[in-house]
């Protein structure tokens, strides 16, 4: 079996960071909106360092306008999703992006998504739920907004409530009332640190938002209690490497962290974050790992585990991707 249809779960996934370039180019051709400093001569993202990137991602968002471009938008990521052999994926989605922060405009925005998500599902494609997400810049006000969409539309397509934005604003506990709000609503808890935030930013993340995984989380290592922590606890990270790669935070590949947070008994998954901003996909990351690590099919197999126990679905989605992952490893052993 190869990478390529190999069946993996991807737990980070930004949904306007996976936008085609094409379809945001043409959706700003469309509305008359000159976003084209946004885009390398070969018609890909350009951004030099973090914070260039997130006012790339808020340019390329600012031409999503309704409901029916997040359905394109949702229709275009979980096409790639299919081709890289996803079955099960997270994306975080934003009520800042979607209709500004208003319950009834967000609402139509769901829905949008959610029926298209399940009419996918329907037809054996990727799974797909939604991460509700607060964008950490914008303050603990805006936030407090972001969870109460979060929390009225909790259901079979919102399962979770993060944060995102940029790390060096503010500290993870200014947000503790938004996600007190998902938290009492059932969503599911994550939120980005040890990225730019450093390890710190993981411990508080963890005793302020009381969440169970972290967006990134990698710079942990650079505290081993902290790592034994996260270890004890089952703290579990949704790990980006190409990501981390291409922002700068280590040289290569060989330098992550991942193999020794692996090593120390610390659960994970594999994502992209944000794939064509990043040059990116689920098959190069695998590729990758397997290439500096010698990471095997039965190892990915461990950590696609890991991803489905961590996963915010329902129980009857967990059982039935069990079933898919049993399948593929039997197909794998026999191969």
């Amino acid at each position: 079996m190869s990478w390529q249809e190999f069946p993996k779960l991807e737990l980070h996934l930004h949904l306007e960071g996976a936008a085609p370039p094409a379809l945001v180019r043409d959706l700003a051709k469309r509305r008359h909106i000159d976003i084209s400093r946004a885009f390398n001569q070969a018609g890909g993202y350009a951004f030099h360092d973090f914070a260039h990137f997130l006012q790339v991602y808020e340019a390329a968002t600012s031409v999503l306008k309704t409901p029916e471009d997040y359905a394109a938008l949702t229709h275009a990521v979980l096409d790639t999703l299919e081709e890289q052999g996803v079955v099960y994926a997270e994306t975080f989605i934003s009520p800042d992006f979607c209709g500004g922060r208003d319950l009834a405009a967000w609402r139509e925005y769901v829905a949008a998504m959610a029926e298209l998500c399940q009419q996918r599902a329907a037809r054996g494609g990727p799974d797909l739920r939604a991460i509700v997400t607060c964008i950490r810049h914008f303050g603990p006000d805006a936030a407090k907004e972001t969870a109460l969409c979060a929390a009225e539309t909790m259901g079979a397509f919102v399962r979770g409530f993060g944060m995102g934005g940029d790390e060096t604003m503010g500290r993870q506990g200014d947000f503790a009332w938004a996600f007190d709000c998902a938290r009492e609503a059932g969503l599911g808890l994550t939120t980005h640190a040890g990225e730019f935030g450093g390890p710190a930013s993981v411990r508080e993340a963890v005793e302020k938002l009381g969440v169970r995984r972290i967006g990134h989380g990698v710079r942990a290592i650079e505290d081993p209690a902290l790592v034994d922590l996260l270890a004890e606890r089952e703290i579990f990270l949704e790990i980006c490497p190409g990501s981390n790669l291409r922002l700068g935070l280590y040289p290569n590949l060989r330098a992550h962290p991942v193999e020794r947070l692996r090593a120390a008994g610390v659960k994970f998954s594999i994502s992209t974050d944000d794939p064509p901003f990043f040059g990116t996909t689920m098959v190069q990351e695998y590729q990758a790992l397997e290439r500096i690590f010698d990471w095997d099919a039965g190892l990915f197999g461990e950590i696609n585990a890991m991803a489905l126990a961590a996963a915010f679905c329902d129980g009857h989605t967990k059982a039935n991707l069990t079933k898919r992952l049993k399948q593929a490893d039997a197909l794998a052993g026999d191969g």
